[in-house]
């Protein structure tokens, strides 16, 4: 958390001095606020979609499991449904789980973000730096030697892109 927009201003440019590069970092702030030249959160970080959209497809895929096996139990008249149809109706479960749940939580602001909304309210801003692991050691080092009056809100885990 950075105490103001000048604060975050200079953040930015210490930042990108030390390597590290634009489209890494995100200031997010009172709308209306943060200045056009400076990286916004985007979408996909300010909501809930991305764990909407995870909760739908499991949601989604167990429903369309349980409705493929009351038709291989109970087929309609004159079909005989195979293996396949159970897949296929997981398939379009999760699809459609995925789709409905994503568009009810683009509408819900993100959970991760929460403790960090009424620091926002008040005029700070926040950042979000996406670092290798190795390099986070470095940048918090030179972060407190430069403001020491930035309050560190953690880090998340490592997800590997591929698991």
């Amino acid at each position: 958390m950075l105490p103001d927009i000048p604060h975050a201003r200079a953040m930015l440019d210490e930042l990108l001095l030390a390597r590290v590069e634009e489209r890494h970092m995100h200031f997010c702030a009172k709308e209306g606020t943060l200045p056009a030249d400076m990286p916004e959160a985007n979408f996909l970080q300010q909501t809930d979609i991305i764990h909407g959209i995870g909760i739908g497809s499991i949601i989604g895929a167990v429903s369309g499991m349980i409705a493929g096996a009351l038709l291989m139990m109970f087929p309609p008249e004159g079909m005989e449904l195979r293996v396949a149809a159970l897949l296929v109706a997981a398939l379009c479960g999760a699809i459609f789980g995925s789709w409905a749940s994503g568009m009810a939580a683009a509408a819900i602001p993100s959970s991760r973000l929460a403790p960090f909304r009424d620091a926002i309210k008040a005029g700070q801003v926040l950042l979000i730096i996406d670092l290798p692991l190795r390099r986070v050691a470095e940048i918090e080092e030179l972060i407190l030697q430069r403001h020491p009056e930035v309050n560190f809100g953690g880090m998340e885990p490592h997800i590997p892109v591929f698991p």
